[in-house]
């Protein structure tokens, strides 16, 4: 089964087409280094929960939307790979110019990797 990376953050609603913008210029460099599918989501339904929530996990503000991603991958070795060349990828650099600048706090962002267990398909 396949390997997933999942990220939450919150983006001030006023980027959300810088967050598009960034999220194509970087999600083809995962496909580049050999993960599957590239999800971005961007908050619709978001609900406040009683205990914790999505926007208590990144502290969203109120001018701010959460959003989930998620890459993923043919298995963990392939991922581990991928991620290791990204980050020493100098498109990665963000005192590169022709990258397109962070349009959300990076320091906010919740992030893992999860080992595929059940996948139900229509």
């Amino acid at each position: 089964m396949s390997y997933i990376d999942g990220f939450v953050i919150a983006v001030p609603t006023a980027n959300k087409h810088k967050f598009i913008e960034h999220a194509r210029h970087f999600d083809a460099l995962f496909i580049e280094l050999g993960a599957t599918r590239v999800i971005e989501g961007w908050g619709d339904d978001v609900p406040d929960g009683k205990v914790t929530d999505f926007r208590r996990a990144v502290q969203a503000t109120a001018e701010e939307t959460v959003a989930f991603s998620w890459v993923e991958w043919p298995d963990k070795a392939t991922r581990d790979a991928g991620m290791k060349k990204m980050m020493e990828d100098p498109r990665m650099d963000p005192s590169n110019p022709e990258n397109p600048p962070m349009p959300f706090d990076g320091k906010r962002m919740i992030f893992g990797g999860f080992e595929q267990v059940v996948e139900v398909k229509a």
